[in-house]
C-alpha cells in the first residue's frame, strides 16, 4: 500500500493523458486510493515519529536497568552472608543472573559452571558501577550486589560438575605471585562455558563438562506459596560418570533418599528441608547425598540423555508440595538452535548534526536514540563497522545497537537493538561480519540464528581471562589482531570501591586476578596467554595493517603521568602489583613509553586508533590517541632514531561534546568515528556522544614530523612558513622535566639534577628548511629526558597563524642528519650558542591573582574532580565552595582548618592527608606550579 500511495503522489509515470477510458479508470482508482488514505488517517493511523535531532540527557526519563521482558543480566554477586544453612565462601565475579518467573531467580556462575545461589522474592540491587550510574550518571558509590530476596539453596566455591568422585574444593591452580584468591574459569579439562541461547523469556545455557556437551533450561514451579527450581538438562555422549552438585546445606543434620527424591534436613528443630527430585525416573540418573551436606546427581556413561531435576527448600511439613512440584515440572526442551522471537522489533530514527567546515578537522554528531521505545539509556563506549558501513555500538550498560544509514549527511540514521544483558562492556569489534563484545564476562560472539535482526545465541568466545570480584578490575579494551584473535587489556585491582575483605597488596592496589593490569593475547581458538604486564589501567590501539600494538595507561600509583606505550610480548611497564611474578623474583626492567603526557595535557588517556585512510588528509598513516579527561584527540608523531622510537604529541583541536574513548575508521567514508561517555572526572559537559572526526580538505597546520637530536629539535609542517616568524627564536619556548615513579599517586616535575621544577631550554637560533616547511631550533645540551615541551607562535607564508605546543619524550639522542632533514644550507658547526636576550626575553612578571588561579584550575583539569558550586555528586574530590576556613576531616581521624598552608600542602603533597570519604587520587603539583601560581590558586579558592 505504501508503494501504491507513493506512486499516486508521484503521478502515472507512463505518459497517458486524461480522456481515454483507461485513463479515466486510472483516475478513479487514484480517487479511491485518496479516499482510502483519508479514511486511514481519520481512523487514527499514527504517523512515524520524526527523527530525533538532539538528546537531552538531563531531562530524559529512563526505565529501570532491569527490563521486564529480558531473561537475564550479567553481574557479580556476594553470596557469603546468606545464613547458617549456606556455604560461606561464595563470591561470584561472573554471575548470569536469571529471572525464572514466579519471583524466582538464580545465579549461574559461568566460571565454575554452578548454580551459586537460587532465591525468591526480589531480584538484585542495581549497585554495580554500570547499574548505579545508569540513571544517576556520575554516581560512583558502587557496591557488591547481594540478593534482596529469600535464599533457597546454594553451592560453594567448587565446580558445579565433576567426575565420579565429586569434588567439593576449588580445582583451579593457586596463585604463584600473591597470597590471594584464585579467580577465573575452570581448567578446560573439567569444563567450559559456551554461552546462552535466548528463547523469549527463557534461556538455554550451553557448556561442556569433561567431553560431554550440556544444554540446560532453568525454570521455576509454584505450588501454593512454595516455589521450586527446575533444571532440564540435555547431556551429550560421555564415556565416564559425571556428577552434578545441586545444593549444599551447611548445617544439615540428617538425610534420606527415596526412589526419585533426596532430602537434607536442617535447622534447630530439623523443621527445614532441602530436596532434589527427578520428575521422570531414569536408570542412568541417580541421586546422592554426601555427609548430610551435598545433594548431587550422578549420571552414568552413555549416549545422549535428557533429564530434569527439581530443587526445593522449605518447611519440612510441606514436603507433599514438593511431590506435586515434581509432577508439574516443565521438562520440555525448546528448539533453541533455530533462534527465538526478537525481544525488540521497533527501530529508532535519528538525524545527525553536521559541523560547518571551519577548520581542517571538524566534529559531526550521530544523534543517539534517546528517547526510545524502551526508555533505555544509551551511554556509548565503542563503535565498530561492518563492511556495508553499518555500525555496531556497545554501551556501558551491556547493550549492543546496530546503526544503519551512516552516510555523508547523517540525515537518516536507524538504530536497532541487537543484544543486551552484558556486564560493563567497554569494547566491540566486527570480524568477518560477526559482532564480538568484551566486558567483565569475557569476549562474547553473537549469532542471529533466524536472521530477524537480533542476536539469539550469545556465545562465549573466551572467558579464559580471569576476572576478580574487585569492582575496579575493568575489562578495559579489546582490539582485533590481523592474524586472527584479539588482544585484550585488563585494569589492575585498584584499591577503590567496595572491599571484598582482602587486604591491599601495594599502595593503591588490591590483589585482583592473575591477569589484572595486563595485556593478553587471545588466539583464534579462544585460548589466552600473557602478553605484557605491570599496568594500572591500560587501553589499546592496533594497526590493522602492520599489527603494531599500542596502549595508554592511567596516571596513578606507580604511574607518574599518562604514558603512551608501544607493546612487544614480554614487556613490563612498572607496576609491581601487576607484574604477576613470584615474590622472590627480581623485578624486570621497565619498558619506557613511546611518549609521556603531562597531567595538564591528558590526565586520563584511553585508546588509540591508527588512521590508515587517505581521506583523512594529513592524519593518514598516523596514530591518534583518545583522551577521556581532556576530552579530545591527539596526533602522535613518531621520531625513529637508530636505537629507539620516541613520540611527540599535538592536540587535534575541535569541539568534543563528551569524553572520547574508543573509535574506528568507517569502510565507506574512511573518516574516524568515536564514542564515549562521562562517569569519572572529565572536562566534558556532555554525558555521551557518538561523533565523526571529519577531514574537510582545509589546510592543516598541525606539525607533521619532529626530530629530537644532539643539536636541537626539528619541527615539520605541511604549509610553507613565513621566514621572519619561523627564524625568530623569540617565537619559541622550550622546557623539560622528569617524573619520578613511586608508590604515590602521580608525580611532580623534576629537573635533570633531581630537584623540583622544570628547566627552561633556551632556543639560541631558528632556521628554515630548504623547502620552507620545517624549522630547526638550535638547543645545545639536549639530553635524554622524560618530557619536553616546545611552544611556538608562527605564521604561514600566506599569514595564517600557527600557535601550538608539542610535547615529546627523548629516549635516544643522535646527531642530526641535516641533509635528510632538509637543512643542507645550515652550518651546524658555526651555529652561535649565545642567547639573543632581545629575541627570547620573557614577559614582565605579573602579580598573583584570583583570575590566574581560576585559569589554572581549568587548565590543570582540577574542574574534573572538584566543583566550585557545592556539588559533590560525581566528583572525585571535595567541593572547593566555602572550603577556605572550613574544618576539614581526614581518613586518619585528624582534622585541620583550611588555610594557605593546608592548600599549599595539598597541592605539593596530596597523599599526606586524604579527606574523609574520598580516595587519594590527586597528583602532586610539585615542580609544576610556580610560587606565584600557587598563590593565585589560593587566592581563587578564597573567593569561593
Amino acid at each position: 500500500m505504501h508503494r501504491f500511495f507513493a506512486r499516486f503522489f508521484r503521478g502515472t509515470g507512463d505518459g497517458r493523458t486524461i480522456g481515454s477510458t483507461d485513463s479515466w479508470k486510472f483516475l478513479m482508482d487514484k480517487t479511491v486510493a485518496a479516499l482510502l488514505l483519508a479514511m486511514v488517517l481519520v481512523g487514527g493511523c499514527t504517523p512515524e515519529p520524526p527523527a530525533i535531532r538532539e538528546v537531552d540527557f538531563e531531562n530524559a526519563e529512563f526505565a529501570p536497568f532491569v527490563e521486564p521482558d529480558f531473561p537475564f543480566i550479567t553481574t557479580s554477586l556476594d553470596a557469603r552472608a546468606l545464613g547458617p544453612s549456606f556455604p560461606g565462601n561464595n563470591l561470584v565475579p561472573r554471575c548470569l543472573a536469571l529471572r525464572l518467573g514466579e519471583e524466582a531467580y538464580a545465579c549461574f556462575d559461568t566460571d565454575m559452571l554452578r548454580w551459586s545461589v537460587a532465591w525468591t522474592g526480589e531480584f538484585l540491587p542495581m549497585v554495580t558501577m554500570g547499574q548505579i550510574s545508569y540513571n544517576d550518571f556520575h554516581n560512583k558509590s558502587n557496591e557488591l550486589p547481594e540478593i534482596l530476596g529469600d535464599p533457597k539453596f546454594a553451592t560453594g566455591l567448587y565446580p558445579g560438575w565433576s567426575g565420579a568422585d565429586s569434588r567439593f574444593s576449588d580445582p583451579r591452580p593457586p596463585r604463584k605471585d600473591l597470597d590471594a584468591p584464585t579467580w577465573g574459569a575452570l581448567p578446560e579439562e573439567i569444563g567450559q562455558w559456551n554461552g546462552v541461547y535466548l528463547q523469549g523469556q527463557q534461556v538455554v545455557m550451553s557448556y561442556r563438562v569433561k567431553q560431554a556437551e550440556v544444554f540446560e533450561k532453568p525454570g521455576s514451579i509454584k505450588v501454593g506459596d512454595e516455589v521450586a527450581f527446575s533444571r532440564t538438562i540435555q547431556l551429550g555422549e560421555r564415556d565416564e560418570v559425571l556428577s552434578l552438585v545441586a545444593a549444599e546445606v551447611a548445617n544439615g543434620t540428617h538425610s534420606e533418599i527415596t526412589d526419585h527424591s533426596a532430602f537434607i534436613y536442617h535447622g534447630e528443630n530439623q523443621d527445614s528441608v532441602t530436596a532434589i527430585g527427578l520428575p521422570h525416573a531414569s536408570e542412568e540418573v541417580r541421586l546422592d547425598i554426601t555427609e548430610d551436606r551435598y545433594a548431587s546427581v550422578e549420571v552414568s556413561p552413555g549416549a545422549d540423555l535428557t533429564f530434569s531435576l527439581v530443587v526445593w527448600s522449605g518447611p519440612a511439613a510441606q514436603q507433599d508440595r514438593f511431590q506435586r512440584m515434581l509432577k508439574e515440572a516443565d521438562t520440555s526442551m525448546p528448539d533453541f538452535r533455530g533462534g527465538g522471537p526478537p525481544h525488540w522489533t521497533e527501530t529508532v530514527s535519528t538525524r545527525g548534526q553536521l559541523s560547518p567546515d571551519t577548520s581542517a578537522y571538524v566534529v559531526d554528531q550521530l544523534t543517539l536514540p534517546i528517547p526510545n521505545p524502551w526508555n533505555r539509556n544509551v551511554r556509548v563506549v565503542d563503535v565498530a563497522f561492518f563492511e556495508d558501513n553499518r555500525a555496531a555500538v556497545v554501551t556501558f550498560s551491556g547493550d549492543i545497537w546496530i546503526v544503519e544509514g551512516i552516510d555523508e549527511d547523517l540525515e537518516h540514521l536507524t538504530w536497532r537493538r541487537y543484544a543486551s544483558g552484558l556486564y560493563e562492556t567497554q569494547s566491540v569489534e566486527v570480524v568477518e561480519g560477526t559482532v564480538y563484545a568484551y566486558g567483565k564476562g569475557g569476549i562474547t560472539r553473537f549469532h542471529d540464528l533466524n536472521e530477524d535482526g537480533t542476536a539469539d545465541y550469545y556465545e562465549s568466545f573466551s572467558n579464559q581471562m580471569a576476572q576478580s570480584i574487585e569492582t575496579r578490575e575493568w575489562a578495559t579494551d579489546m582490539v582485533a589482531a590481523p592474524e586472527g584473535g584479539f588482544y585484550v587489556a585488563k585494569a589492575g585491582g585498584l584499591d577503590m570501591g567496595p572491599s571484598a575483605s582482602y587486604p591491599p597488596v601495594a599502595s593503591g592496589f588490591r590483589a585482583g586476578s592473575r591477569h589484572s593490569g595486563s595485556v593478553l593475547k587471545v588466539s583464534a581458538d579462544g585460548s589466552v596467554r600473557m602478553y605484557a604486564t605491570g599496568l594500572r589501567g591500560p587501553y589499546l590501539g592496533m594497526n590493522p595493517e602492520t599489527g603494531a600494538l599500542t596502549a595508554s595507561d592511567q596516571q596513578g600509583h606507580f604511574v607518574p603521568s599518562t604514558p603512551l606505550l608501544h607493546i612487544d610480548e614480554g614487556d613490563y611497564f612498572g607496576v609491581p602489583a601487576t607484574s604477576h611474578l613470584p615474590p622472590e623474583s627480581e623485578s624486570p626492567a621497565v619498558t619506557p613509553p613511546l611518549v609521556w603526557f603531562p597531567h595538564s595535557v591528558d590526565r586520563s588517556g584511553i585508546s588509540q586508533v591508527w588512521v590508515n585512510s587517505k581521506r583523512m588528509g594529513p592524519l593518514n598513516g598516523d596514530l591518534v590517541h583518545l583522551s577521556y579527561g581532556r576530552p579530545g584527540l591527539f596526533k602522535i608523531l613518531i621520531d625513529s632514531t637508530s636505537e629507539a622510537m620516541q613520540g611527540g604529541i599535538v592536540d587535534i583541536p575541535a569541539a568534543y561534546p563528551a569524553p572520547t574513548m574508543k573509535g574506528a575508521i568507517s569502510p565507506q567514508d574512511r573518516q574516524l568515528y568515536v564514542g564515549g561517555f562521562s562517569l569519572w572526572g572529565t572536562n566534558a559537559s556532555g554525558i555521551s556522544a557518538l561523533i565523526r572526526l571529519r577531514y574537510t580538505g582545509r589546510p592543516s597546520l598541525l606539525p607533521q614530523e619532529f626530530q629530537a637530536r644532539e643539536e636541537g629539535v626539528v619541527l615539520r609542517f605541511d604549509a610553507i612558513l613565513d621566514e621572519e616568524s619561523a627564524t625568530n627564536p623569540g617565537n619559541y619556548q622550550a622546557r623539560r622535566w622528569n617524573y619520578k615513579r613511586t608508590e604515590e599517586y602521580g608525580s611532580g616535575h623534576f629537573k635533570l639534577d633531581g630537584t623540583a621544577g622544570e628547566e627552561v631550554m633556551p632556543v639560541f637560533s631558528a632556521h628554515l628548511s630548504d623547502d620552507r616547511k620545517a624549522v630547526f631550533l638550535a638547543m645545545p645540551k639536549m639530553e635524554k629526558v622524560m618530557q619536553m615541551q616546545v611552544s611556538f607562535d608562527l605564521e604561514t607564508a600566506d599569514g595564517a597563524p600557527i600557535s601550538d605546543d608539542l610535547w615529546f619524550t627523548v629516549t635516544d639522542i643522535e646527531k642530526l642528519d641535516q641533509v635528510a632533514a632538509g637543512f643542507g644550507e645550515v652550518d651546524l658547526d658555526a651555529l652561535s650558542i649565545e642567547e639573543d636576550t632581545s629575541l627570547a626575553a620573557g614577559r614582565p612578571a605579573e602579580p598573583a591573582s584570583a583570575g590566574e588561579g581560576e585559569e589554572l584550575f581549568q587548565q590543570l583539569g582540577c574542574m574534573g574532580c572538584h566543583s566550585t558550586d557545592g556539588t559533590t555528586e560525581g566528583m572525585l574530590g571535595p567541593t572547593l565552595q566555602g572550603l577556605f576556613g572550613k574544618e576539614q576531616h581526614f581518613e586518619d581521624g585528624s582534622s585541620t582548618t583550611v588555610d594557605e598552608a593546608y592548600i599549599r600542602e595539598a597541592l605539593m603533597e596530596p597523599g599526606k592527608k586524604i579527606v574523609e570519604g574520598y580516595a587519594g587520587e590527586m597528583p602532586s603539583f610539585l615542580g609544576i606550579l610556580s610560587e606565584k601560581e600557587v598563590e593565585s590558586i589560593i587566592l581563587y579558592i578564597e573567593t569561593l
